[in-house]
């Protein structure tokens, strides 16, 4: 998968999407979870950036009660490599060595469930889905790494799934600002609610 090794000039978004997003809509805190979706080493030159916004973004759902989830690409063996060994072969995050490991200073507790998965989607295969209807979610906010892979493809599928998906701008980060911003795009069009931390300051602060 793309790595550090990709180039780090991120920029943030500018309002190249704005004309999607027709809908606005503030998350529940009674019925949200927040993913945060790959901040591992491998990524670290790309997340560096986000980092910030992401911590808040963490802190500020845990205050309102939101449950946090972390995920964590890995391979183990070739055999679970399926696709991704062909597009991104020599570049894989291969399960056992420091590029696998989160990165510290995330906002992560002991105790907070991290879904391993090999592949694009959170929900593939990983229990995901099931961990989160048994918590009582219905809505799902979607940070992390990277935009137009891993959290685009999980924001489709949880999309799909039936949860209302909610999709930070600026807890999100790729290898460059037109594939962020092609995505912000799509979600804005057909898939999730755009929020940023401001947003969700706004959103979750407690009621008077």
């Amino acid at each position: 998968m793309a790595s550090s090794r990709s180039s780090s000039l991120f920029s943030m978004a500018g309002d190249s999407y704005s004309k999607y997003e027709i809908r606005r809509r503030d998350p529940n805190p009674t019925a949200a979870a927040l993913l945060v979706i790959d901040m591992q080493r491998h990524f670290a030159s790309i997340a560096a950036p986000i980092l910030p916004a992401l911590r808040s973004t963490v802190a500020l759902c845990r205050g309102a009660g939101i449950p946090v989830l972390f995920t964590r690409h890995r391979h183990r063996s070739p055999a679970d490599y399926a696709m991704l060994g062909e597009w991104w072969s020599g570049d894989l995050i291969l399960d056992g060595t420091p590029a696998a490991e989160l990165l510290p200073d995330i906002g992560r507790y002991t105790g907070d469930r991290v879904v391993e998965k090999s592949t694009y989607s959170a929900f593939a295969g990983t229990g995901l889905e099931e961990a989160l209807r048994g918590m009582g979610v219905e809505e799902v906010i979607v940070t992390g790494v990277m935009t137009n892979l891993c959290c685009e493809t999980s924001a489709r599928e949880a999309f799909v799934r039936g949860f209302r998906v909610f999709f930070s701008t600026d807890a999100t980060a790729t290898s460059n600002k037109d594939l962020h911003e092609a995505t912000l795009k799509n979600m804005a069009y057909g898939f999730a609610y755009l929020v940023d931390r401001k947003r969700l300051e706004a959103a979750l602060a407690p009621k008077s």
